[in-house]
């Protein structure tokens, strides 16, 4: 079993940068893969957005990523500390995927993979390799890690990581911003 996680790099500026990034896990779609997983693709693509102090998410609000998900903010908490940027999550409402850009990409994928039988890792890690979306191939990654599923901080231990988070005022669910903490 293999679960996928994508990230489509949208850079403002005078050229914008579509690079399509992949990870697939061996173990379940957790919050912790998922924060390994945005991790992983900062640790590799830093470098290309040198000078970024800040990085917007948008996400889907599923159950492992929402606004609410102890472990996930816990661990969006402890990225923007690691890397020092303030991390801006932003969270689309239920069935509205069409606005997620990643999702333009997941179709493309599925119709350059459409009727193969993809019956091994590496069979489904070339295939995704091999797509291409707006002219460029997607990095492709995969995450051997083994997740453990519902892992939750208790409300005592959560009310440190809930203090770092800043809700928009009128969309408390929906945005939410995570400052780094000062380097002394």
């Amino acid at each position: 079993m293999l679960v996928p996680f994508g990230i489509l790099e949208l850079t403002r500026g005078a050229q914008e940068i579509h690079q399509p990034w992949l990870a697939f896990g061996h173990s379940k779609e957790t919050s912790d893969f998922l924060a390994d997983a945005i991790g992983l693709w900062w640790a590799e693509r830093r470098e290309k957005h040198a000078g970024i102090t800040k990085l917007q998410i948008e996400l889907d609000n599923g159950p492992e990523m929402n606004s609410s998900r102890t472990q996930f903010m816990k661990r969006m908490v402890d990225l923007s500390d690691q890397t020092g940027l303030e991390i801006e999550l932003v969270y689309l409402p239920p069935y509205h995927s069409k606005y997620n850009p990643i999702e333009r990409f997941w179709g493309v994928l599925e119709q350059h993979w459409n009727g193969t039988l993809l019956s091994s890792v590496s069979l489904v890690l070339n295939w995704a390799q091999s797509a291409t979306w707006r002219g460029t191939a997607p990095i492709v990654r995969q995450i051997t890690n083994a997740y453990q599923t519902g892992v939750v901080i208790g409300r005592h231990a959560f009310r440190e990581i809930s203090s770092r988070l800043q809700r928009h005022s009128t969309l408390p669910k929906w945005s939410l911003k995570i400052s780094p903490k000062p380097v002394l």
